[in-house]
């Protein structure tokens, strides 16, 4: 069942001038209305394994009401484009039928301007090709960005992973569908206007986020501003250290009638909240502002010991016990040798939310059922984990070598939430600083990590989560304009704005207004 067209598609793209990021300038809003001209394409050939299957012109639309991937609660106003749908190395592998499914956005008024949306995930759907990941409430789509969106090469929902077992299925999820989606995206826009894009872009949270690391490390010449988001890189070494939490707890949580524990009863509605009130009691008021938001996140120290119940207190508190657990999960486990498995995870405002939140509930989450072990034996857990093939094939935790990516001029932002449930924020800090270590200045200046306080994951929690960061990294590229603070917006409790800062810098409070971003500055901690 081979099929050659994976390798002709990338042979005859390659050596083109759609294959580059850094290609001459295309003309300011070129404007492209005529109807028959996004139906024309479907007839078009752009090689052998290449598919079109729809061509169609869709109309300027007004925001709507509907969940959108990414933390959109409506869908933003579009405007009118052509929207291409096909699927790549369509074949009949192991298990069933595969080929990478992709939906490309044309808008009709175009900035000359490409982007990729990566996935989440386990991918095996194809999103809206919009944009979302760090614009703010204006997608790329709205900007005048050509966005192309793709399911890496198989279909399933959530965390189905049986396509894992086709090899070409499991090589296009782990890493060839970016590069070959992109190519073919760059191919087929440069054609429907034509001319050359100008600059190209890769936005995504998560697998996203994923993607958008391996793009620096295995294919520096695809793009030129890439935001990563709450990268999934690490992601057996994170669920290790969920199950170890979880194993801690149990041990302690009292047992149901069937002998096995029961964390809620734990980790009871009052006890969640003694807690979140210890950590802001000792770690909220460090940013100049006691307003339930943990904003300089590298000095807090919190101290569950300091909230263990005294002789005689009965409430207000947690158990020693409880307290020790906490310290000793939050830590993160370790080998035998003494030697880390994984970072440790921040005490956040977000950790003791029921929906999403670190600490176990007891219910189901998106690992699957809850978990009733009461040990764990880790070393044989990481050496598993280690010596995983799928571990290995989708790492991006490792390679810190950016040089062809940052002499092309490339650019980076990097953000992650502080009470990120699944990957915590130490681990793609630690990645940021062995780049640091690795490509020196030219990596520092070419790139920005911001923290964002109370954040979920990719989006949520008691967080300022809606921040454009699309349009800084446009600025840096095409102006050399470097962010600094980003202003970021909740609309609950109220409409308030606050200013994201480069980490380890954090939004200290000036006075005047705490709802308002120019109350607040960026400084570096003591």
């Amino acid at each position: 069942m081979r099929n050659k067209g994976m390798f002709l598609l990338g042979a005859t793209l390659v050596g083109s001038m759609f294959a580059l990021g850094f290609a001459a300038p295309a003309a300011d809003n070129l404007t492209i209305s005529d109807a028959s001209a996004c139906a024309a394409l479907a007839g078009q050939s752009f090689g052998n394994d290449v598919t079109l299957t729809s061509a169609t012109h869709i109309e300027a639309a007004p925001a709507q009401l509907g969940q959108v991937p990414m933390g959109f609660g409506a869908m933003p106003a579009l405007p009118s484009y052509c929207r291409i749908e096909g699927v790549i190395n369509q074949r009949e592998g192991e298990g069933g039928s595969y080929g990478i499914g992709f939906a490309l956005a044309l808008p009709d008024q175009w900035t000359g301007r490409f982007l990729l949306q990566g996935g989440g995930g386990l991918n095996g759907s194809v999103g809206q090709p919009i944009g979302p990941v760090g614009a703010g409430d204006r997608p790329a789509l709205a900007r005048g960005f050509a966005v192309i969106s793709h399911d890496s090469g198989h279909k399933g929902a959530g965390f189905d992973s049986s396509f894992m077992q086709d090899q070409r299925a499991a090589l296009d999820f782990a890493e060839a569908s970016v590069r070959t989606v992109a190519l073919l995206g760059k191919a087929i826009t440069s054609r429907y206007y034509g001319t050359q894009i100008s600059h190209s872009y890769m936005t995504g949270c998560s697998t996203g986020g994923r993607e958008g690391m391996l793009a620096s490390q295995r294919y520096p010449e695809l793009f030129d501003g890439i935001i990563v988001g709450a990268p999934a890189m690490r992601t057996g070494d994170s669920n290790l250290g969920i199950e170890y939490t979880q194993v801690l707890l149990n041990q302690l949580a009292p047992r149901n009638a069937g002998g096995v524990p029961d964390v809620g009863q734990l980790l009871t509605p009052a006890i969640r909240q003694t807690i979140l009130d210890g950590m802001l009691d000792q770690c909220d008021a460090l940013d100049g502002l006691s307003d339930g938001m943990i904003e300089n996140v590298g000095q807090c120290n919190f101290q569950p010991s300091r909230l263990a119940c005294r002789a005689g207190q009965r409430k207000d508190c947690i158990s020693p016990g409880l307290a020790a657990a906490l310290q000793q999960s939050f830590a993160g486990p370790f080998d035998a040798a003494g030697y880390p498995i994984y970072v440790p995870v921040p005490f956040d405002t977000g950790i003791v939310a029921t929906q999403g939140g670190y600490l176990p509930t007891g219910a189901p989450g998106p690992l699957g059922p809850a978990s009733t072990a009461t040990s764990i034996a880790l070393d044989a857990r990481i050496h598993e984990i280690r010596n995983d093939a799928t571990q290995r094939l989708t790492d991006t935790n490792y390679w810190t070598d950016l040089n062809t990516f940052l002499d092309r001029g490339g650019k980076m932002i990097f953000y992650h939430g502080v009470s990120d449930f699944w990957f915590s924020p130490w681990a793609t800090w630690d990645w940021y600083e062995r780049a640091e270590d690795t490509n020196g200045a030219a990596f520092s200046e070419a790139s920005r990590f911001y923290m964002v306080p109370g954040m979920m994951h990719c989006s949520g929690g008691n967080a300022f989560d809606r921040f454009d960061m699309l349009g800084p990294l446009v600025d840096w590229v095409e102006h050399s304009q470097a962010p600094q603070e980003i202003v970021a917006r909740r609309r609950e409790p109220a409409e308030e704005s606050r200013p994201l800062c480069p980490y380890p810098r954090y939004a200290a409070f000036k006075g005047g207004d705490p709802a308002l971003a120019a109350s607040f500055s960026c400084e570096m901690p003591d």
